[in-house]
């Protein structure tokens, strides 16, 4: 760990070199996660930059806003639980607060989710769910095929059973991204408006960045929140950069018509064929359909096949999805990590630390990352909660001769 690992930022002189403009953060990457970290620091009293040239985009401009902990559970995946359950029971509060800061909404609806199977070996496979989350203290109830068409009468005849969770809910990252901008100017965060060419180093500390614009960026604590791009960041070493891959996911927008809803009042997911398809309804009429998870490098192309699939499969769980116009479709990339769980916090590079690999929970875990990252930049100290998620997991220790 750096020597100074543990003082606060503020307790050390921030000397910029060169004649750079000098912060407390830079932070890289105005995302949902670098800007949540860009505002809590903030509030710490830090002297903070955020550099992106169009903040408030990034991966969760395409996302569909599941905060789906419980539904989205994976088996292996329990010590991530914890912390996705801490970030959703924040989201009340957290929303509260940005909207009473700010003046905007950010879509936040506690609406539940069901998750439903289409044939007797999902079926299968979702009764073994239910049973994994009993065992883990989880809430969620099983329900037959008719009382799944209760819930929600446009599902398919075909619905063999479900999962019923109402504490899984949705938020829109658009308008989320919307307010945390808002509320990151109001704290007092400078917005440079261009990517960063290099990370600056003087030996082995970084010392903050170098634009694309040619500025000079100086800064005592650097955090790495470009999402799958920071992990191919220049001016670091190699064994530096964060292990964070992209991961595409595409995605559509459809629009219910007035004489159509209300469509679906819940998030509506299930597998179809081995795939997850999931369908999202907002309270403006829009209806989010996702998402194809695919290894396609940096490619954010989308494509036939992918659009086709998605409106093949949500039309066997929902049919009256192929009569609603379709608005949008986007691809982008979540940036994954080797077990699909975040980077938080400080790396044995001395002033660099690290808000990414959050893969599909970026939205779900943003209210947590911000509170984490505050308490690393503001004291030096990870939570204890946090400590699970340090880039020092990914540390090859070295092996007996």
């Amino acid at each position: 760990m750096p020597t100074h690992a543990n003082t606060p930022a503020k307790a050390r002189a921030n000397t910029p070199a060169n004649g750079a403009r000098g912060h407390d953060v830079l932070v890289v990457g105005g995302g949902l996660i670098g800007l949540v970290t860009a505002w809590r620091a903030a509030q710490r009293g830090l002297a903070t930059a955020v550099a992106d040239p169009r903040p408030g985009g990034g991966a969760a401009h395409v996302a569909a806003g599941m905060l789906a902990a419980v539904t989205e559970l994976q088996y292996g995946e329990q010590t991530l639980l914890d912390l996705n359950l801490a970030s959703a029971a924040r989201y009340p509060d957290f929303v509260a607060e940005l909207t009473e800061l700010t003046g905007l909404g950010t879509g936040y609806r506690p609406c539940g989710t069901l998750a439903v199977a289409l044939d007797a070996d999902d079926r299968a496979d979702l009764r073994d769910l239910h049973a994994f989350h009993a065992s883990l203290g989880l809430e969620s109830q099983w329900l037959n095929g008719r009382d799944c068409r209760r819930l929600e009468p446009l599902l398919a005849p075909g619905v063999r059973g479900g999962l019923r969770v109402d504490g899984d809910h949705q938020v829109d990252p658009r308008r989320l991204a919307a307010a945390l901008l808002r509320a990151a100017e109001l704290a007092g965060v400078s917005f440079l408006r261009s990517a960063v060419a290099r990370i600056s180093r003087a030996g082995d500390r970084v010392t903050g960045a170098l634009l694309a614009d040619g500025t000079e960026v100086a800064a005592d604590r650097t955090v790495l929140a470009a999402g799958s791009e920071s992990g191919r960041i220049a001016g670091l070493p190699e064994e530096a950069l964060p292990p964070v891959r992209p991961v595409k996911g595409q995605i559509l927008r459809l629009r219910v018509p007035a004489a159509h809803a209300p469509f679906l009042s819940r998030t509506v997911r299930a597998v179809v064929r081995g795939s997850h398809v999931y369908l999202v309804p907002r309270e403006n009429g829009e209806l989010v359909l996702g998402a194809t998870s695919e290894e396609s490098g940096w490619d954010t192309t989308v494509t036939a096949g992918g659009v086709y699939e998605l409106l093949r499969d949500a039309h066997e769980l929902v049919p009256g999805i192929t009569e609603l116009p379709l608005t949008e479709t986007q691809a982008g990339l979540r940036p994954g990590s080797p077990d699909n769980a975040p980077l938080l916090g400080a790396t044995a590079l001395d002033g660099l630390l690290l808000a990414t690999g959050h893969h599909r929970n970026g939205v779900l875990l943003t209210p947590v990352t911000g509170d984490v990252m505050a308490e690393v930049l503001a004291s030096g100290e990870v939570p204890d909660y946090a400590r699970p998620f340090t880039a020092a997991r990914f540390t090859r220790q070295e092996q007996p001769a």
